[in-house]
């Protein structure tokens, strides 16, 4: 029997997703990314903020409108649960974010043509603890995977659901961890991402201390890894060890996803987000590790955001020159603290605060692109466009996220080569040049 699945929302949820297609394929069942194709879908779901959420519904909706039985799995049904049953009777069953090893049980009772049972399994207190029996079904293979290297989170974020929809933070081990990256590297992956709710508390729940760099250190070991990315950084946990580590270890990009997400010490205190001078931590960064490549992510229109506290991040990002930025406008969700203070800010100063702030770092990472011009990069193959242009990624770009390399090469390369790319040309985004 044929199983489909539709992935919405992070690297985070692909992971989940992958994970249960791992346990649907030990059993045998045949999976397929093409809807059409199967009766029964899985639907793994975001609720991290209302837009993710509409995404979602529409596309339980259509698959229910089309006729096929829809399991909805992950962050949805753990935060709506009941709301979500009510609102779409149709759904033939809801598993939580940390009850995903019922997907077999579930998929086998749903098939079973001469039952009509609704299924739920959502525990009440998610407690996410990776299941290391099982390997990953994966959606896609190309030059990098994504790894897993722990879930949940301890902090509680003003404008975060994530700590009650994904339980307490749980470390992998270091051992588990480098068996998954060397199966990966077999299968041919060149370049691995590390994600969790935040990587820079690795470790401290089962070693005691964070313990981020002494992977890396036993990555860095593996033979035909080529790169080690890190995603989901937090700015008061990139300790000495760490930046030593980055600094030091040959494989590790030097790239740093470091989601800051205000400026102002007084927005930060309200976000429950360190307060302290983040001009002096980047400014360290920058020092110890050179070249370093730094992405962020901010929120405006925050409750309470005065124009004097939106200035202040004005100028902060000005000054700063982050090589890749993200920006949201501040997304009111229930369960949080953000939802009921007052001095909630209105939906057109937002999308005016955000629009200012795209304009300025469009026209940073245009001069930080035009810099590149003349200078060799360490760039990664992805593919090939349809003219035989190859696709690639630099050192300073994260998978899905940031930018690309469009190069010419008189010899020929496959996916996962890293070569050096002479960059003759770039816009905002984007840079363009020959594999030397």
């Amino acid at each position: 029997m044929k199983i489909a699945l539709v992935n919405h929302g992070c690297a985070k949820n692909l992971v989940d997703s992958e994970l249960m297609l791992g346990f649907l394929s030990e059993k045998g069942y045949e999976i397929t990314l093409n809807e059409d194709d199967a009766e029964i879908v899985i639907v793994n779901t975001c609720s991290f903020i209302h837009d993710a959420e509409k995404e979602s519904v529409q596309s339980i909706l259509e698959l229910i409108n089309s006729g096929k039985k829809v399991i909805v799995t992950g962050c949805l049904p753990q935060k709506h649960k009941t709301e979500l049953k009510n609102a779409i009777p149709e759904i033939s069953a809801m598993l939580g974010t940390s009850d995903f090893r019922e997907i077999v049980e579930t998929v086998e009772k749903i098939a079973d043509k001469k039952s009509e049972e609704y299924i739920e399994k959502i525990s009440e207190k998610p407690e996410y603890i990776y299941p290391e029996d099982v390997a990953r079904q994966q959606i896609t293979m190309g030059a990098s995977s994504y790894i897993k290297i722990a879930d949940g989170c301890n902090y509680h974020c003003g404008y975060c659901i994530i700590p009650q929809l994904r339980g307490a933070y749980h470390s992998r081990s270091i051992e588990n961890i480098i068996e998954e990256a060397k199966n990966l590297v077999q299968k041919g992956v060149t370049e691995i991402d590390l994600i969790a709710q935040d990587t820079t508390s690795y470790g401290i729940d089962i070693y005691g201390k964070p313990s981020l760099a002494k992977l890396l250190e036993e990555l860095n070991k593996i033979d035909g890894l080529g790169w080690i990315r890190i995603m989901y950084a937090y700015p008061s946990q990139l300790n000495d060890d760490l930046i030593s580590a980055i600094a030091k270890l040959d494989k590790v990009v030097k790239y740093i996803d470091l989601p800051l997400q205000h400026s102002d010490p007084e927005i930060l205190k309200a976000m429950r987000r360190p307060a302290f001078d983040y001009e002096v931590l980047i400014q360290k960064l920058r020092d110890k590790i050179p070249n370093v490549a730094i992405r962020t992510a901010f929120i405006v229109g925050y409750p309470g955001e005065t124009d004097e506290q939106f200035e202040h991040l004005y100028k902060f990002v000005e000054k700063m020159r982050f090589d890749r930025m993200g920006v949201f406008e501040y997304s009111r969700e229930k369960n949080t603290t953000s939802y009921s203070m007052q001095n909630q800010v209105h939906k057109k100063i937002k999308h005016e605060r955000y629009k200012k702030l795209m304009a300025l770092q469009q026209k940073i990472s245009y001069e930080n692109n035009q810099a590149k011009i003349g200078k060799e990069i360490s760039c990664i193959v992805e593919g090939f466009t349809d003219d035989g242009v190859i696709i690639m990624r630099s050192y300073a770009d994260a998978p899905e996220i940031d930018g690309l390399v469009y190069a010419n090469s008189e010899n020929p390369v496959v996916p996962g080569d890293i070569e050096t790319v002479l960059i003759e040309k770039a816009d905002e985004y984007d840079l363009f040049g020959k594999i030397v």
